[in-house]
Order: C-alpha cells, then sequence, then structure tokens
C-alpha cells in the first residue's frame, strides 16, 4: 500500500502560500466507499434549486448550472488544505430569502443577492487574511449572538410552515419523513441502538439519505408528488441563462446603497457562520484523539479565505441562495466517524472528504440520479431547514449565560424572524444598553447555563453531550 504521510505525520501536499495542495491518488489514497455515499447524496445539493425558482423565478436548468458551479467550488476545500465536508450556510437561508423578498422580483432582487454574498466574501476573505475572525466574534454580546442563531433556527422553522410553504405542498410526507429523521438523529433511543448494535451503527452513519429515499416512495403514495420518471443521459445546466439574466454579466453590478443595505444581514450570516468554524474544528480535534497516526491540520483562517472566495465567486458567476458555508455538519460527522475506525478503513480524512464531494460532482452530471429526486427536492431542503432549525434554537440558548440573556435573546430571535437583520440587531443593541449599560459587552454569568461553568468531563442535566453517556433510551 503506498504511503501518503510526510516524516512528520501530515498527509503529503505542495505548499502554496496560506493554502496546502493536495489531489487524488497524488497526495491521498481515493476512499470509494466515501465517493459512492457522495453519488447519491447529490440529492441534498439538488435541494437548492426549489430555493433558487421560488425567489428569483429562475428556470430549472439555470438553477442546475448554479449548483454545478456550487459543487465544483466545494472541492476547493480539501484540495487547499482544509480537512472538511464544506456545505450551504443552512441556517441563514431564511434570513436571507426574508431579505431579498423585500425587493421587487427581478433584476433588482438578484442585484440584492449579489450586493449580499460579494459583501460576505470579501468580508471573511479579510478576516481570514488578518486573523481577526475570533476578535470580530468576540465583540458581539452573548445576548445578542445568542438571539441571531435563534431567530435563524425559528425563521428556517416558519419558512416551511407558513401559509403556502413548503408543508402545505408535502404534509404527509414531511411528516412521516421529518418523524423519521429526528428519532434517528437526535432521539436517545436511537444513540442507545447504535451504541449496542453494528447494524444501527452503520445504518445512523448514512445521514439524512435514507430518509430521501423514503421520501421518493411516500410522496407518490400520498398523492403529493408524481411517480420519478428516470431518464438517461447526463443533465444540461443552463450556463448560458444563468450568466445573462442572473449574474453581473448581464444585469452589471449593484449599485453602492444596495451593498449598505445588506450589511446587517450579512453580519447575521456570518454570526451564524463561525459557529459552523468551531464545530467544524471541535470535530477534528475530537477524531484526532482516535487517529494520532494523521497530522489534521485545521487553520480557522484558512478556511475563512476558502470560504470567503467561494461566497465571492459564487456571487459573480452565479448568485446562490443556499451560499458557500465552511461545512456540511452531518455528512462530516459521518466522514470523521469512518475516519476514527482506522487507516484500513480511510487512509487519510482528506481522502473521505475529497473523495465524498468527488461523488456529489459525480452525481450531479448523471440525470438518472437528478430526474429520480426532483419530484421530491422540496421535501429535501424542508428537512434541511428543520434540521437545521432544531440544531439552531439548541445552540443559541446555549450561547446566553444567564437569564436575562435569554430574555433579550428571545426578544431579538422574534425581531429577526418577523423582521430581519437590520430590526434585530437594533432592537439587540437597544436592550443590551437599556439592561447591561456599561458592561454591554461581558453581559452577566448568573450560572443558569453550565454550560460556560464546567469542564467538559462533568457533563450536568443542562449539558446536551450528556445524551451520549447515558446506558439507557
Amino acid at each position: 500500500m503506498r504511503d501518503y504521510r510526510r516524516a512528520d505525520g501530515e498527509t503529503r501536499y505542495w505548499p502554496l502560500g496560506p493554502f496546502k495542495v493536495r489531489l487524488p491518488f497524488l497526495h491521498y489514497r481515493f476512499e470509494w466507499p466515501d465517493y459512492f455515499q457522495g453519488l447519491l447524496m447529490c440529492a441534498v445539493d439538488l435541494a437548492a434549486i426549489p430555493l433558487m425558482t421560488e425567489l428569483l423565478g429562475m428556470p430549472f436548468e439555470a438553477a442546475l448550472a448554479v449548483v454545478m458551479l456550487n459543487g465544483l467550488l466545494y472541492l476547493t476545500h480539501h484540495l487547499l488544505g482544509d480537512p472538511v465536508v464544506p456545505g450551504w450556510i443552512t441556517p441563514a437561508i431564511p434570513l436571507l430569502i426574508a431579505y431579498c423578498q423585500t425587493f421587487p422580483e427581478g433584476p433588482e432582487r438578484v442585484h440584492a443577492l449579489i450586493a449580499f454574498q460579494l459583501l460576505l466574501g470579501l468580508f471573511c476573505i479579510g478576516l481570514g487574511i488578518t486573523g481577526l475572525s475570533r476578535k470580530v466574534v468576540g465583540l458581539v454580546p452573548p445576548a445578542i449572538k445568542a438571539g441571531i442563531i435563534m431567530g435563524a433556527g425559528i425563521a428556517a422553522v416558519i419558512s416551511v410552515f407558513k401559509v403556502g410553504g413548503r408543508f402545505d405542498s408535502f404534509p404527509w410526507t414531511i411528516s412521516i419523513a421529518i418523524g423519521i429523521a429526528f428519532y434517528l438523529i437526535f432521539s436517545r433511543h436511537f444513540a442507545w441502538l447504535k451504541r449496542r448494535n453494528a447494524f444501527w451503527a452503520n445504518f445512523g452513519k448514512l445521514g439524512i439519505f435514507p430518509i430521501i429515499v423514503l421520501a421518493i416512495v411516500i410522496a407518490p403514495l400520498f398523492a403529493e408528488a408524481p411517480w420519478p420518471t428516470i431518464e438517461w443521459g447526463f443533465s444540461k445546466p443552463d450556463f448560458v441563462t444563468l450568466w445573462n439574466e442572473y449574474t453581473v454579466f448581464g444585469l452589471g453590478l449593484p449599485s453602492v446603497p444596495m451593498f449598505l443595505q445588506a450589511i446587517p444581514t450579512m453580519l447575521a450570516a456570518y454570526i451564524v457562520l463561525f459557529g459552523d468554524v468551531l464545530q467544524g474544528k471541535a470535530l477534528l480535534k475530537e477524531a484526532d484523539e482516535s487517529r494520532r497516526d494523521e497530522k489534521v491540520d485545521y487553520n480557522p483562517d484558512r478556511a475563512h479565505m476558502i470560504f470567503g472566495g467561494r461566497n465571492a465567486t459564487m456571487s459573480i458567476i452565479g448568485p446562490d441562495v443556499a451560499m458557500c458555508g465552511p461545512l456540511w455538519a452531518a455528512m462530516h460527522v459521518v466522514i470523521v466517524e469512518r475516519f476514527k475506525e482506522g487507516r484500513k478503513a480511510m487512509d487519510s480524512i482528506f481522502g473521505g472528504a475529497g473523495s465524498f464531494r468527488w461523488g456529489t460532482n459525480t452525481g450531479l452530471i448523471l440525470m438518472p440520479i437528478v430526474s429520480l429526486v426532483e419530484p421530491i427536492l422540496g421535501v429535501a431542503l424542508a428537512l434541511t431547514l428543520l434540521i437545521q432549525g432544531y440544531v439552531s434554537v439548541r445552540i443559541g440558548v446555549l450561547e446566553a449565560r444567564s437569564q436575562r440573556d435569554l430574555g433579550i435573546a428571545g426578544v431579538i430571535a422574534a425581531v429577526l424572524a418577523t423582521k430581519g437583520a437590520t430590526w434585530a440587531f437594533a432592537v439587540g443593541v437597544a436592550l443590551c444598553i437599556l439592561i447591561y449599560g456599561r458592561r454591554f459587552f461581558q453581559g452577566e454569568n448568573d450560572r443558569t447555563f453550565t454550560k460556560h461553568d464546567l469542564p467538559p468531563d462533568n457533563p450536568s442535566q443542562d449539558n446536551p453531550s450528556r445524551d451520549n453517556q447515558e446506558e439507557s433510551p
């Protein structure tokens, strides 16, 4: 077996400034199990298509072109040295949709999206180059941080259940699918089963793929979607329509006032995004304890430059409502868990993450896969939003340090979900000044939330990590 390691234990690479270039077969072993899983899980990437067709009036083929361009840019993470499975900025999607809907449909709404995504990309690149990302987030009071994250989760749930939302189109399919999804992903009983049965442990590693397969069958049975009509050949993205009608090449650059209007929503999206950066780092640190044979270099600054560059690039060649995030948490967990099984299971984390994303890109060009999942893309998107809503509310609550923080955060979350990021920031700043005064940035810690006081090896009942330590469901 070929050895892809350097003398220091790190996977081989070509140095390129702050980046570490790695190519399949040359610098890392190609992992076929992850590739085939990616081949099928491209269905989740395709779920971004309804977002663009509904918000921008974009034809299906043009939206498919956006998904394919974004898919190619997913590869830049592992190719340039970032050992994660990248994805959308899922919790921020409802915030961006609400912001764009304040503009009339047509060129003005497209310009609003372009301005937002370009601003977000340049902001992240700047933070990555200067190393200021931690300091910027540290300046946000905990109450405001908690409110933004909670509000993003609430907005995600509202977008599914509002009148005329996706639940109205797929009530039975979404109800059954989300019920099973929550059981498989979050329930204590299934976590207990996975610890005691290899079959359920392996089944749990499939993420939401089994639920998507189930939705393909359930939706037609309840007459909520047609049975898929399998088409053969290769998919046909419409890049000409995309570039002529939905990019700066056909519409020109947005005006300066439009960039200024996008700043509050961009900052709210960044706060949510930074949580994914921390989560990715924590998961890799946990894996490092199991795999001492590979030295994994995760650099948040490098990650900022990569996903910032993705957003800036997509804002020019294919504005994307799902945005370009640093982590697809569900699939990153699946890859990390297999990596922890040892070198025979996965030689390098770069091989697992990279092979998976090569697989999703292959799936996007195969018409049988695209046509199979096309009828239930709205269901796949609803599942993603509801799962992310659950996680965001939970994480947002734990960002609060006191009962006063939580009260402020609840108001901010409600305002964010109903009035948008600009009003939410204004209300948050006003409440923090009125309640904390000179302690605006520090707030208080009344020990209501033990996350901020107890070490990881002494979890209390309020610590979510306790679920993984229970001996019975």
